[in-house]
């Protein structure tokens, strides 16, 4: 994680596996890297199950993506996410999948917005997040 703010950035190496038949990233696999970043993202905030809780599921609500340049096999790729605004029953996240490590070399590769709600995991209606994790995603806020 870096700053006080709740960002999260994981790199990820580009396999076979990630690929069409031309070696570049297949458009639907930044949505799992992103899956990826935004875990890892509620895991450094001590949420070590954020898909399923207690009789609550995080589904994802939204999605926008828009696409700049494509990741090839075998690039190291980084994916970050950042929480932007939280509500009892939503959370929402910019993401962006940069090639570069560096200030200097990074290339915008993919960037989007994603909106998580928080359901009853029987009724799947609309349901208020754990309050220890809505303060503590609020407080991520600034």
């Amino acid at each position: 994680m870096t700053n006080e703010r709740a960002e999260y950035s994981l790199p990820i190496r580009v396999y076979v596996e990630d690929t069409d038949a031309g070696g570049i990233v297949f458009y639907a696999n930044y949505l799992k890297f992103m899956e990826r970043a935004r875990t890892e993202l509620m895991r450094s905030l001590g949420f070590d199950k954020p898909a399923l809780f207690d009789g609550m599921q995080f589904v994802v609500h939204e999605v926008g993506l828009k696409y700049h340049s494509p990741a090839i096999l075998d690039d190291e790729i980084f994916v970050t996410a950042k929480l932007t605004k939280a509500t009892r029953v939503t959370f929402e996240m910019t993401q962006q999948v940069f090639r570069g490590s560096s200030e200097e070399n990074r290339e915008l590769l993919v960037e989007g917005s994603v909106k998580v709600a928080c359901i009853d995991a029987r009724s799947k209606r609309p349901k208020g997040m754990p309050k220890i994790m809505f303060e503590t995603l609020k407080s991520q806020l600034g």
